[in-house]
């Protein structure tokens, strides 16, 4: 059997008069949407429209949960206790969920945002809430995220765990992401190469040199860079020509 990987991509962040991204042309290329659920951006009406884009082009749907930060983008750090972290997961994939149900659709999965992404992958603590957060949302939500911390949360409170990695974001020495402020367009053909050698090698390459090990089953292409459709095309297309079949979330755990 040959290697199979996901593609996902943060989506759905356009809110009322603002608009972040192409959504509309980036669907096609993946297998699981992370569409914003009005905490970092989003709104009601883009994430009905959200979800029905997905479910038109047979995408996996999932929640992008976030701080409730949307002047910040949902980048900056919160300090907030286990339980308001848990609402706020709760709340957000909750609301996913009713459009999702509206539309004929199901949330699949559940993807932290920005700096909760990150304070769940440095802190044990945040690590537990966010698996019991969606150990008590039920239906089977996959929870996807990076970090071996995640990793033994998720299995401890039994729930199921896809680890991602980044091909258009940079990683340092100790295998943290370098975030950005603002995404910058990337080459499509570097950001495929990595996908391809991440999938087939389990490597990615680090900012100053030399590579990281990393066992990544899904690889995150950021939705609101300027070129992200060109980008998802060509890694999707070189991760097939390469003999990788890309498959959603559910077909991976």
């Amino acid at each position: 059997m040959g290697a199979k990987i996901d593609i996902n991509a943060d989506m759905g962040e356009s809110y009322g008069r603002w608009t972040l991204g192409n959504d509309a042309e980036l669907m096609p290329f993946l297998s699981s949407a992370n569409i914003a659920c009005a905490y970092h951006g989003g709104d009601p009406h883009v994430m009905r429209s959200s979800v029905r884009l997905a479910k038109k082009h047979g995408v996996a749907v999932g929640a992008h949960v976030s701080f409730p930060d949307l002047m910040g983008f949902g980048r900056r750090r919160m300090f907030i206790s286990p339980q308001e972290l848990k609402d706020y997961v709760t709340y957000q994939v909750g609301a996913l969920q009713a459009f999702a149900a509206a539309e004929g659709a199901r949330v699949e999965h559940v993807k932290p945002h920005g700096m909760l992404y990150v304070m769940c992958t440095e802190d044990d603590t945040f690590a537990q809430a966010v698996a019991e957060a969606v150990k008590e949302l039920g239906d089977g939500l996959i929870l996807l995220l990076t970090g071996e911390r995640v990793a033994a949360a998720a299995k401890r409170v039994g729930v199921p765990f896809v680890n991602e990695g980044y091909i258009d974001l940079d990683y340092d020495a100790k295998g943290s992401l370098i975030l950005e402020r603002a995404k910058k367009a990337r080459d499509p053909d570097e950001v495929a190469s990595r996908a391809v050698t991440l999938a087939a090698e389990g490597q990615v390459p680090v900012r100053d040199g030399g590579w990281l090990r990393l066992t990544a089953r899904s690889v995150c292409v950021h939705g609101d860079a300027d070129n992200a459709p060109a980008i998802a095309r060509t890694v999707r297309e070189r991760l097939i020509r390469a003999g990788v079949e890309v498959v959603p979330l559910r077909a991976l755990v």
